[in-house]
């Protein structure tokens, strides 16, 4: 396996190799059956609207995407600054072990400091026990003041 990777904004070409890893995800959180997003999607979402309704970072290997790193920013916290919400980190099974993960969260971490961010936020799934020891090894704290709740609509 190839160590050549390297860390970077991801591209409009990117969107189907990104989609994969999406679907990959969302096999893997075990929502595949309600997942709809399409490389369109990705492709409209991400790259073509403005503001575009993500960002990503990707980890690249010689042309294949290793790893994702996809978030957006919510403008109006109570710090009154900004903040980055981690919607999906995720690295092919392939490439895992290697740090990838890692780079993807400090690229996220100086783009926030880029931005005068105050935290980066995010939820993982309570059974996803590598995800987390991974961010407590980070230096992540979990945040039990305050419980997660939705919707539908």
């Amino acid at each position: 396996m190839s160590i050549n990777i390297i860390i970077r904004k991801a591209i409009e070409s990117d969107s189907e190799k990104i989609w994969v890893l999406m679907e990959q995800l969302a096999i893997f959180e075990k929502y595949i059956d309600s997942f709809e997003i399409t490389p369109e999607t990705v492709k409209e979402s991400g790259f073509r609207k403005s503001p575009p309704d993500f960002y990503c970072w990707v980890a690249e290997d010689e042309g294949k995407i290793a790893g994702i790193l996809v978030y957006y920013f919510l403008p109006y916290t109570a710090q009154n600054k900004p903040a980055i919400y981690m919607k999906e980190l995720y690295v092919d099974k392939n490439y895992r072990g290697q740090k990838i993960g890692e780079q993807l969260m400090d690229a996220l971490k100086a783009e926030a400091k880029r931005n005068n961010c105050s935290q980066i936020k995010w939820t993982v799934a309570p059974w996803n026990n590598a995800g987390q020891r991974f961010y407590h090894r980070l230096g992540a704290k979990e945040n039990k003041d305050w419980l997660n709740y939705e919707w539908n609509v």
